[in-house]
Formats: structure tokens, sequence, C-alpha cells
């Protein structure tokens, strides 16, 4: 080999290498402070600049969830987690979620929110500081009883449309059984939409609308990129399909609610510039034909004085949109499985849902039905342990602070998993196993903090909506058990493969058999 190519061989490899070098001792002088201050908190073997990425590349999300599962066997309850420069303690210590989320001191929302940020901009779910306190402060009487209420009506009509389908179903249904989500996907979009802007979009008669592709478009790109790396980071995600299809899902989303806000302004406006007494029936029929949309609400608000702008407004309700529509099928879809999985429970439900209601199958739920069904939400209760809809909450910490004798980086990204929460056995005995009747007595006790059972979160940035999905959740179960008989057609001895995202899912879809009830 003549000299020639050896200087070119050499200079190659300088070119090549030194930059990585160079860029790995700053990466090392930029973070030595963090890397020092947590050496004390365990976790896996990382690479220089990788992190921990390459445990999750090219994984399926059900492995996902395996490996952290995995790492929580082996470095215990709090670890740490590097995926290149952005450094995740995940920690399912009950002291440690009572500190982070008992206060606003750690109110700010995780790195991973940023995927959400393109649909609903600065709304109360990852919204910050002042503007986060003055939104809740706002949008708090909303969800007052009285204002639910008015609702029910929506989840008892929308819930009989779910069980149109729920016959067209039956007459054709095979021993494999149906997917019983897609149909109570429907149901709660139908719902929401109506809840939170006053307008219907017939979802469960018209599956293939623009409206509709857009939310399962959204979703789709919610899931993606939760964890894979190439669509991870803004920078090459950019570059992808998968980003130009969420362009056009985000412009039909924020198209139809801006079109919706704008004519129930001009509504309102119309109907305040009339007279006097005139007003007081423009009103009388907006609240009441119109079940005060969450929308309606929202066009009657200030914030410091002022109205809220369409931008405002849009935020706010593209935000109810996605905290009550994926979450609440979830949880209904897991509560069918659980049911299903133990008769006796499900047997429980039935009867008291007609001590309730009564046997006329024609009877409208109403407000105080639904509050009468207390081993029902015993049922959801105890479903929402085991399958929580939000399978992990994430804060960020904004300045180094201490943490249970845990000195924590700003800029950290603190994750809380409901989901393995609710299986740990020093909190709940016999984890794994369907018992409603452990929440009978409230979960308000000496042994256990209030923090151990999260599934709507806690503390001052808890889900705002709680209650309402808790009404809906009741209404449909009621509604569809009153008329059938719910039984599972997938394997019963094993529990299905989860997939932990933003929205707890399976790996595979839940099949289900039904059977007219005679009564």
């Amino acid at each position: 080999m003549t000299a020639f190519a050896i200087s070119g061989i050499t200079y190659f490899f300088g070119f090549l290498v030194l930059p990585i070098i160079f860029g790995f001792i700053i990466y090392l002088v930029k973070f030595k402070h963090t890397i020092d201050v947590i050496k004390s908190i365990p976790g896996p073997p990382a690479i220089p600049l990788v992190g921990h990425g390459h445990y999750f590349i090219g994984k399926s999300p059900h492995e996902n969830l395996l490996q952290f599962h995995a790492f929580a066997k082996t470095y215990g309850r709090t670890y740490k987690i590097w995926l290149g420069p952005e450094l995740n303690i995940m920690t399912n210590d009950v002291q440690d979620a009572e500190v982070i989320l008992g206060t606003t001191r750690f109110n700010d929302k995780a790195q991973q929110y940023v995927t959400l940020d393109p649909w609903l901009r600065e709304g109360l779910l990852i919204s910050r500081a002042r503007k986060w306190h003055l939104r809740r402060k706002a949008l708090t009487p909303a969800f007052h009883f009285k204002i639910l209420e008015q609702f029910v009506e929506i989840f008892d009509r929308q819930s009989r449309s779910l069980l149109e389908n729920l016959h067209k179903e039956h007459r054709m249904q095979t021993s494999k059984g149906f997917d019983l989500y897609d149909w109570v996907n429907l149901s709660t979009l139908d719902t929401i939409c109506e809840s939170a802007m006053g307008v219907s979009v017939n979802a469960q008669t018209n599956a293939d609308s623009e409206y509709v592709r857009a939310v399962k478009t959204i979703a789709m790109v919610l899931h993606k990129r939760m964890f894979d790396i190439i669509y991870r980071f803004n920078l090459t995600y950019r570059l992808t399909k998968l980003a130009r299809e969420e362009k056009k899902a985000l412009a039909v989303l924020h198209g139809f609610t801006e079109k919706v806000i704008i004519q129930r302004r001009e509504e309102l406006l119309k109907a305040q510039q009339q007279t006097e007494d005139q007003s007081t029936n423009a009103d009388a029929d907006v609240g009441s034909k119109r079940k005060m949309a969450f929308l309606d609400i929202l066009l009657q608000s200030e914030i410091d004085g002022k109205p809220l702008s369409n931008l405002d407004i849009r935020e706010e309700v593209d935000t109810f949109m996605f905290e009550g529509h994926d979450t609440t099928s979830s949880a209904i879809t897991f509560c069918f499985y659980n049911l299903a999985l133990n008769p006796e429970c499900q047997r429980k439900c039935f009867e008291e849902v007609i001590q309730v209601l009564g046997k006329d199958k024609s009877k409208p739920v109403t407000f105080e039905d639904l509050n009468n069904l207390h081993y029902v939400e015993l049922c959801i209760k105890e479903t929402l342990r085991l399958f929580p809809s939000v399978p992990l909450l994430g804060r960020k910490i904004t300045e180094e602070c201490e943490i249970n004798g845990k000195i924590i980086p700003a800029g950290t990204n603190i994750g809380i998993s409901p989901l393995q929460l609710g299986r740990m056995e020093e909190l709940f005995p016999e984890p794994n196993v369907f018992k409603p009747e452990r929440f009978e007595a409230g979960f308000s006790s000496e042994k256990v903090s209030p923090y151990a059972y999260i599934p709507f979160s806690a503390g001052p940035r808890n889900c705002i909506g709680q209650k309402f999905a808790m009404l809906e959740i009741k209404t449909v179960l009621a509604n569809v058990l009153r008329h059938y008989e719910v039984d599972y057609a997938g394997n019963k001895d094993e529990e299905p493969l989860l997939i932990a995202e933003l929205i707890l899912r399976t790996k595979d879809p839940l099949m289900f058999k039904i059977k007219p009830r005679v009564y």
C-alpha cells in the first residue's frame, strides 16, 4: 500500500471519527453535572450518545412495555432511562407520586406530550404555569353536577345507537365473536362531539366520514410517535409520510371545530341583540334544547375579565375531544372484558341495573339512576386499577430539586405508571384478581395512600372530566347489560398483550359474543 493511500485512509478516519469523539467530549461536559447527580439512581447500562435507546429500537409497542416491566423488576421502583440526551426517571414509589402530583410545584407536563402540540396547542392538558391555572379555574364550573346532568340524555341516546349496531353484530356473529372496541369507539366519538360542540358527526352511522377518518389518523400518529425513534424527533418526523397525513387530518379537525365555534358565537350574539325578554328566552333555548354544550359554556366564559378567543376555545374543545374519546373507549372495553371473564360480577351488575332502572328496556337512564349504580361503579374502579386508560403520567422538572432524598436535575422527565402501581402486591393484595369489593369502603385508609390508585391522575392537575367519564361509562354498561349478556370469545386463561402508549390498548382486538337477555 502506498504512503499516499495510507495517508488518505488516515485522513478519512480522522474526518469520520474525530468529530464523533469531539461531540462525545462536549456531551460529557454538558451533562457531567446531571450524570454525577443521578449516579445513585440505578438503571441499565447505557451507550454513549444513544443512552438506552437501543433497548427500544425495532421493538413492538408490547415489547417496549415488557422492557419497562423488566427494568422495574431489575432496578426497583425508581430507575433512570436515557433516550439520547433526554433523561427520564421512572418511579413507582407512592411517596414520590404524592410529592410530584400533590402540588403545583411540578405542574409542567413531560417532553413526551409535545406530540400533542399540533392538535391541542395550549389546551388544559398541556398548558403551563399561569395559563394552566387560569384555564383550570375558568373551566371547573363546566363540570359541575348540574351541567353534567344535562349530558346524561346524550349518553343515553348515543349508547342506544351503539345497541343498534350490536344488534346487527349479534345477527352475524360467529364463534370468533366481534371486535367490540370499534363500535364503542364510534359511540364515544359521537358522544364527545355532541357534548363538546353541540353537534353530531354521526360516526356510528357513517364511520367513513372525513371527520372520523381524521380522528383515526391523529390517534394513529400519536401512537406511533410515542416510541418509534424515527417519528419521535421533529427533525426526522417532518420528512415522513406520517407527518403529511397528520397535517391533512389536523386541517379537517381544526377546520370543523372553528366552523362550529364561529357559528355558535354568531347565534349567541344574535340572541344578545334581541329585547331583554326575547334574550331571556333565547338563553333558555341555548341551555335546554342545545343541552348547554361545553362549547356554549366556553363562549360565555371570561379570563381576566376578557372573553376567550376562538383559538382559546378551539384549544379547549379539542382537548376535551382528545381526553374524552379514546380514554373512555378503552375503559368501557376493558370493563366488558372483566365482566365477561367474571360472570358473577356481571350478574350482580345486571341485577343492580334492573333494580335501579326497572325491567322496561326503553326507559331512559337518568342522572339519579346512574348515581344509584353502586356496584357497577365498583366494577369500573376495579377495571381502571387493572387497566388504567392512561397508563403513564409524565411531569418535567424545571429546576433541580430533591424528591424523597433523590436529587433530580432540571430538564428531567418523571414518569409515573398507574398501570404498574395498580398491580403492586403490597398495595393491592391479589393484584391480578378482579375484586370490585376492594373499593367498597372507598379508597382512603391508613394503610394505602390515595396516590396508589391514580387512573385519573391526582392532585391539582387531576383529570377535570373524571365525573363526566364515569357517568358515560355507567350509561353504556347499564344499557348494554340490560339488553345483552356479554361473553369473551378469546382465550380466557391468558391476559391479552397490552400496549401502553398515550392510551392503554391491546395488541390484538378483544373479541366478544353477546346473547340477548330475556326477562
